[in-house]
């Protein structure tokens, strides 16, 4: 059965997200129902259906309180609220879908997009929240980033995706204004967590593979409604120009800010953990700072965007 699985799925054959998003080409017509059927059951999620192997464990230095656990609970309880958002939100491009396998596509993305609230919502429960309070402690948590943020995302969002029906809006929405600028963000935390929370990189990686899908994928659907339907062109470009207009407002940059400076406070705390481990190749994680951190995952965030966008065709949304 392993050798079915495509090698994008596969977890130990998967590239990561970034260059994944960068340079692998999906369709909706090769990433149906019956590829998802294949890929991700069977290929991903073997084994990992709680989001890493069962064998993987939770140091006990990540459940003693302290910046570096409060640096992944801020974490894992914005991701959470930000995955059920995306759940709910997908509802809408499902019925406006303009193909079967469009369509498909689109049911099996909300389906990742739930697992993803609930692993990162359950990994919480893990590091010692009582299941019975999680939801009102990621409330607590991320109550605030949530209305900062999310919400105001959210209700843009909404207002194409439900209100105006729009498939074409709601899929560059989802692939570039939101996706296309979470998801560094997503890459950088499997790799730094990687030496200090197995289990929670393990997380990430299995999320990762899927949000490869969800962009390459949706890319190539506005990439195939815009060959049908060349008027929409330049409304697809002030579409994105909007969309990102608003991160220049948002407060994400000092969200982030906030979780790097406590993941710092952390690894300091426990650099012996870390040791030599390289976050990227010739750079040591115990050597990073916060700001090198952020800025380069907002590299990869630009270096993504350009590489979809031009494979879309809708690169002037860039100038």
């Amino acid at each position: 059965m392993t050798e079915t699985i495509p090698a994008e799925a596969g977890w130990d054959t998967a590239p990561d997200l970034i260059e994944g998003a960068r340079t692998l080409e999906l369709t909706p017509a090769t990433a149906n129902l019956a590829y998802w059927l294949k890929a991700v059951p069977g290929g991903t999620l073997r084994g990992h259906v709680a989001g890493h192997a069962p064998d993987v464990e939770i140091p006990p230095h990540m459940l003693v309180p302290g910046p570096l656990r409060d640096a992944l609970t801020q974490e894992l309880a914005f991701r959470s609220i930000a995955e059920e958002k995306a759940t709910r939100a997908l509802a809408y491009l499902v019925p406006t879908a303009p193909t079967i396998d469009t369509m498909e596509f689109y049911a099996t993305q909300l389906i990742d997009e739930a697992r993803h609230s609930m692993v990162f919502r359950n990994h919480l429960v893990a590091l010692g929240i009582p299941r019975e309070e999680v939801l009102d402690r990621i409330q607590d948590i991320a109550g605030a980033d949530r209305a900062a943020v999310l919400d105001p995302l959210e209700e843009y969002a909404l207002k194409v995706m439900r209100d105006q029906r729009d498939f074409l809006g709601g899929v560059l929405i989802l692939t570039i204004i939101v996706e296309g600028v979470l998801a560094p963000a997503a890459e950088l935390s499997e790799r730094k967590w990687r030496p200090l929370n197995p289990a929670a990189a393990d997380i990430e990686r299995g999320a990762g593979i899927d949000e490869i899908r969800h962009l390459t994928v949706g890319a190539a659907a506005a990439k195939e409604y815009l060959q049908a339907h060349t008027e929409e062109r330049e409304r697809a470009v002030e579409l994105i120009r909007d969309g990102m207009g608003m991160w220049d407002v948002l407060p994400a940059h000092d969200m982030v800010s906030r979780r790097e400076h406590l993941f710092q406070q952390g690894l300091e705390q426990h650099a012996d953990i870390v040791g030599d481990y390289e976050i990227w190749p010739g750079r040591r994680l115990v050597d990073t700072t916060p700001e090198e951190r952020q800025s380069t995952a907002e590299r990869w965030t630009e270096e993504m965007q350009e590489s979809r966008l031009t494979y879309m065709g809708l690169e002037e949304a860039l100038k």
